[in-house]
């Protein structure tokens, strides 16, 4: 049966006419302007969001270079470096996209993180991982482990090449980031951090100070209330149909959505408290209907003992800060920057 979702993103149809014919036979699962996957295997992502090169300057004071991190998984990072002087904190940064599309040289992802690393004067490695459904998870937070180790390994073998931003890193001073399906792998990064290194190793020479959140992708069998009664506007980011899509595809096969990657709740509290994490800032956006999940998340948290930062965001959905598709948007990015440099340098 084919599934065809609507795109939350606003984007002209005339880029996917180019493909509609085509030799690949019954369409099983789309998410129009984004994600089409046949029943041969095949797979096509419109170019609905442009890719640009990183040396396109968004802002004056950020140098941004792409570096390759393992080349047999061609796993690779944009590296984004505050030229503010002194020593900068860390951000390992995953970008959204429900597991199965995005990139970490999207224009909004560049735009957004060239910001960022101004505003907030920091470091940011962002991270372009393996995609669904031709990886599934946990091939995402595998990627995730291994930048972590490549980072290690840069800070204590630092090669010439990289100098120009090792020299710059204060790697006592090492945050996970991500955003929507980029936030899910930096919580199952940290969470996997957590039970594979201790303490003493984290420190040499890293040191493992935060998690941040931004409207992190989680899901449930059970509807929360935002989920079944928020109406989304045509250019929301995220819709519920399309989100089920984004868990079909990049779930285990034969996995729902209780299953721990999609809910982190679904094995009661009690996992949660045997969790060893870092003080968690999440940003919530009103309008998203991840907004009851997120909070929720939270409150979990919460209860088993973490360090927990909330901040909500009035006024916009799922992916304001990459959209930028309205006027309080931009705003709201710079609200955004703000509370994630206060929350870095505290």
């Amino acid at each position: 049966m084919r599934r065809k979702i609507m795109a939350a993103i606003s984007f002209d149809p005339r880029i996917n006419r180019q493909t509609s014919k085509n030799s690949h036979g019954v369409i099983t699962e789309e998410i129009e302007g984004l994600i089409r996957v046949y029943k041969d295997g095949h797979i096509e992502r419109p170019p609905i969001i442009p890719n640009v090169p990183c040396n396109v300057a968004t802002v004056n004071d950020v140098t941004a270079k792409d570096v390759v991190i393992d080349k047999f998984t061609n796993l690779w990072a944009r590296i984004y470096v505050s030229n503010r002087s002194g020593t900068l904190p860390l951000l390992v940064y995953f970008h959204g996209g429900g597991f199965c599309v995005g990139s970490a040289a999207w224009s909004g992802y560049h735009e957004f993180l060239a910001n960022l690393a101004s505003k907030a004067s920091c470091i940011i490695l962002s991270i372009n991982y393996r995609l669904a459904p031709e990886n599934r998870l946990p091939t995402a937070y595998d990627d995730g482990i291994d930048a972590f180790t490549w980072v290690k390994q840069q800070a204590l073998n630092g090669s010439p090449e990289h100098k120009w931003w090792l020299s710059r890193c204060n790697f006592s001073s090492m945050f996970l980031a991500g955003d929507s399906a980029g936030a899910n792998i930096a919580y199952n990064v940290a969470t996997r951090l957590e039970s594979r290194y201790n303490p003493e190793s984290m420190t040499k020479p890293l040191c493992f100070k935060g998690i941040i959140l931004i409207q992190p992708f989680f899901g449930g069998e059970a509807r929360t209330l935002s989920e079944k009664n928020m109406t989304q506007p045509a250019n929301s980011a995220l819709t519920l149909s399309a989100s089920d899509t984004y868990w079909r595809l990049s779930l285990p096969l034969g996995s729902n959505r209780d299953h721990p990657y999609c809910n982190p709740l679904a094995n009661g509290a009690s996992k949660l408290r045997d969790l060893r994490l870092p003080t968690i800032m999440v940003g919530i956006s009103e309008l998203d209907i991840l907004k009851d999940r997120n909070s929720e998340f939270c409150s979990a948290l919460t209860r088993a003992g973490k360090r927990v930062e909330t901040v909500t965001y009035k006024g916009v959905g799922h992916a304001f800060q990459i959209l930028h598709n309205s006027h309080l948007s931009h705003t709201r990015v710079q609200e955004m920057a703000s509370h994630i440099k206060t929350f870095i340098n505290q």
